[in-house]
């Protein structure tokens, strides 16, 4: 039988994440009014920046090692090339800065997006 304690310990997992969203929200806020290095994705309006890529590296980094069995679905990490398919696995779906675009030209309007789902179904 497969565990899923990630959902049957709720409130365990949610202050554990509400962690590393906290480093990662002051990564963001000192990456905010700094020169960004920004590279092109599918298109102009499709922006991700060092500090993307940092974000999802924390996030990832942070629930694997608690977690090792979920899977992941990362913006950046599906952009680069990763081959990713949602399935009935527990699987985390994170957009490391949702708003990229106003990131880049410092309009206060981001988040940190992460989704968790078992059998394809947001919990």
């Amino acid at each position: 039988m497969t565990d899923y304690t990630c959902m049957n310990g709720h409130a365990r997992t949610q202050t554990f994440v509400c962690l590393y969203l906290r480093l990662c929200h002051q990564v963001v806020l000192t990456a905010f009014q700094q020169e960004k290095e920004v590279k092109l994705k599918s298109s102009p309006a499709d922006l991700v920046t060092e500090t993307d890529q940092r974000v999802e590296t924390i996030i990832l980094s942070a629930i694997r090692s608690q977690y090792p069995q979920h899977r992941f679905i990362g913006e950046e990490s599906v952009a680069a090339g990763e081959r990713v398919e949602l399935t009935d696995l527990p699987t985390w779906i994170i957009d490391p800065i949702d708003g990229t675009v106003n990131f880049v030209h410092r309009f206060p309007f981001v988040a940190i997006s992460i989704a968790f789902t078992v059998n394809k179904q947001v919990g």
